[in-house]
This record gives C-alpha cells, structure tokens and sequence, in this order.
C-alpha cells in the first residue's frame, strides 16, 4: 500500500488518539508555539522557493 493509501486510512478515532498523545506529550499551552513555528517554517519554504523561481527567470 502507498503512502497516500496508508494516510486516506485512517480514520476518526485514529486521528482522536493522536491529537490525545500529541496533547499529552506537549500540553496545551505548548501546542499554539509549536504550530507558529510550523508556520513561519513554510512561509520561509514558500519565499526561497520564490525567489529561487525569479532567479531561474533573470538566467534565461
């Protein structure tokens, strides 16, 4: 099975049990600074793949 079949797979409880432990193991508190981070990291993913995008123009 692909990855795609494996993540289409899981279900509500699957998703219910890991929002749980991902709890459990970060708190409450803890989980805003983590998804703010993950944010800033795809912005930052997004902008070096822009600017990458203008560079391959200005060469051809």
């Amino acid at each position: 099975m692909n990855a795609l079949g494996i993540f289409l797979a899981i279900g509500p409880w699957q998703i219910a049990v890991i929002v749980v432990i991902v709890l459990l193991l970060f708190g409450g508190k803890k989980i805003p600074e983590l998804m703010r981070g993950l944010g800033s990291g795809i912005k930052e993913f997004k902008d070096a793949s822009r600017e990458d995008d203008k560079l391959e123009e200005k060469q051809d």
